[in-house]
C-alpha cells in the first residue's frame, strides 16, 4: 500500500468503524453522537479516517 492511499483511507459508516475500533455497533453510534470519537457527519453518514481512528486509540492506551 502506498503512502498517499494510508493519507486518505477513509471508512465509511457506523458499522464499519465499529469494525475497526472493534467496539459493538451499538457503543459505536453512541461514541460518535456524544462526540468521543474522531469522526465527522457526512450527507447522515459518518466518515472516520482510519490512521486517525489508530492513533487516537494507541494514545487512549498510552
Amino acid at each position: 500500500m502506498d503512502s498517499n492511499q494510508d493519507n486518505f483511507d477513509l471508512i465509511w459508516g457506523g458499522e464499519e468503524i465499529a469494525k475497526i475500533i472493534g467496539r459493538t455497533p451499538r457503543i459505536t453510534f453512541h461514541l460518535l453522537e456524544k462526540g468521543e470519537l474522531p469522526a465527522k457527519k457526512v450527507g447522515g453518514r459518518w466518515v472516520a479516517e482510519r490512521g486517525q481512528l489508530i492513533r487516537f486509540f494507541m494514545g487512549e492506551a498510552a
